[in-house]
């Protein structure tokens, strides 16, 4: 990975935490292991980089991960023998992974539900149907038994599950309505990221404008895919990334910087979810509020 002048300055350690979305303690421990080189050299742990530094990190050995319960808060917003419906928190992990073993939702739903998870997903991630980034909140739906989670991911892949998700964006859209369909993969250098590539999988967003605001726009989308940072990528690709979102061309502007501490990560919430129940076959639909943050830098924008 290539230095650019946004992370000029930037230490070693937050650098490989951002970037490998683990946290900073293990990104030392990296550092400190000799897996982290700036232009072919060791440097340590606060090294500040500068523009042009080419930063390689090699993986560590993969391990055994352990998931346990734990008693984790949660926002339940629905609950029966076979679903439940959770209303995520910005910066939560769904599930373990090196880096991140716990204070995950699924280390919170193991201690909510006790053996009550579906365990088509392995240990690693009992009951997830979709996943929500880290640094995205709202709704998402797990399943409590096998039926339950067969008959949801079926739905998913058939796009029987409706998704709406809340944004603000950087600039304002030609049309106040209008539809992103642009293949997604993993990026080509950037394997963490994910681009618009072609001959990648199928990727269609709708969006609609909600409000307008001095270079900023509350938007709202809906997916008709479910690719992984599908609205980040595809907001990007269209010159409009999403608030405070830098990994795909936010948090540049001078009222982003301003209010980095209230972003926390991009400004994107899930706040619809609709499909049918797995065994009765009714419809429920679920909204949840905004966030705090959200509620809060909607207030400024309108002050703008």
């Amino acid at each position: 990975m290539i230095i650019g002048s946004e992370q000029v300055g930037k230490r070693l350690d937050v650098f490989v935490s951002e970037e490998l979305q683990i946290t900073r303690s293990s990104a030392q421990i990296m550092i400190e292991s000799g897996l982290v080189s700036v232009c072919g050299r060791v440097q340590a742990k606060n090294y500040r980089l500068r523009e042009g530094d080419e930063v390689e990190i090699e993986p560590m050995e993969p391990k055994e991960l352990e998931v346990l319960p734990e008693n984790i808060p949660l926002d339940i917003v629905y609950e029966d023998e076979d679903i439940i419906v959770i209303n995520k928190p910005s910066g939560m992990v769904v599930h373990p992974a090196n880096g991140n073993e716990s204070g995950t939702l699924v280390n919170a739903l193991l201690y909510h539900c006790k053996d009550s998870l579906s365990g088509i997903n392995g240990v690693i991630r009992p009951g997830i149907v979709h996943r929500i980034d880290k640094d995205t909140s709202g709704l998402l739906v797990v399943a409590k038994n096998d039926e339950a989670h067969v008959f949801l991911s079926s739905l998913l892949k058939d796009h029987g599950i409706k998704r709406v998700y809340h944004a603000v964006l950087v600039g304002h859209l030609r049309e106040r309505t209008g539809t992103v369909n642009a293949p997604i993969a993993r990026h080509s250098i950037d394997r963490k990221k994910m681009a618009v590539v072609a001959g990648g999988k199928e990727a269609i967003t709708h969006y609609e404008v909600i409000s307008e605001y001095p270079s900023f726009t509350y938007a709202k989308m809906e997916l008709e895919t479910g690719r992984t940072h599908q609205i980040r990528v595809h907001m990007s690709y269209i010159g409009h990334p999403i608030m405070g979102d830098t990994t795909y061309g936010g948090g540049k502007t001078q009222l982003e910087r301003a209010n980095a501490s209230l972003l926390n990560g991009q400004m994107l919430h899930a706040k619809i979810l609709s499909f049918p129940h797995p065994k009765t076959g009714e419809i429920l639909t679920f909204e949840c509020e905004l966030p705090d943050n959200f509620k809060t830098m909607l207030e400024r924008l309108e002050k703008l």
